[in-house]
């Protein structure tokens, strides 16, 4: 047997070697697990802690009550929201006009800044001013802090000046 057919001999093997394991392992009955009902009560971890933890947890509580007004999902909104093409898609498929999005994307912020006062992650303080400022927040710039939070806070950090590095203490 020449070099050439022991290598593709060799390929089919292990191939069908591999097929055996994932068929072994029940690759045969893997159903992928169903999305969350975005619309539920999700409870914030501790993640990372500090401003970053905060950003994600937010960021997910956000997507969650944008999601649950829209009627999808989270994940099919997140990837809606990653590029303008496939927002366009979204809105074509849902019937969803930029002023219907931008509503559900208020609230779905909203929602993430009651969340995370009511798990202790942000104060009050905070709260009340930031609500008010996200109700009336143009669309483009709701969509960046669904898609991440961090700037939510790093830009109440840098607005704050000197007093900003004291903001991460203040995160519990």
């Amino acid at each position: 047997m020449t070099r050439a057919r022991a290598l593709v001999v060799g390929a089919l093997v292990l191939s069908l070697a591999l097929v055996g394991v994932y068929l072994a392992a029940g690759g045969a009955s893997y159903t992928p697990e169903k999305s969350r009902n975005p619309c539920e009560q999700r409870p914030w971890h501790e993640n990372s802690g500090g401003l970053d933890g905060l950003a994600e947890e937010f960021t997910l509580s956000a997507l969650d009550g944008a999601a649950c007004q829209l009627g999808v999902s989270r994940e099919t909104l997140a990837r809606a929201l990653a590029t303008p093409e496939a927002r366009e898609r979204f809105a074509k498929k849902y019937g969803i006009d930029d002023e219907k999005l931008a509503k559900a994307i208020r609230a779905g912020l909203i929602r993430a800044v009651d969340d995370a006062e009511e798990a202790g992650a942000l104060s009050p303080i905070f709260g009340v001013p930031l609500r008010g400022a996200l109700e009336h927040i143009p669309l483009d710039q709701a969509i960046e802090l669904v898609k991440d939070g961090r700037s939510l806070f790093e830009g109440a950090k840098g607005i704050l000046g000197p007093v900003g590095g004291f903001l991460e203490e203040l995160i519990p």
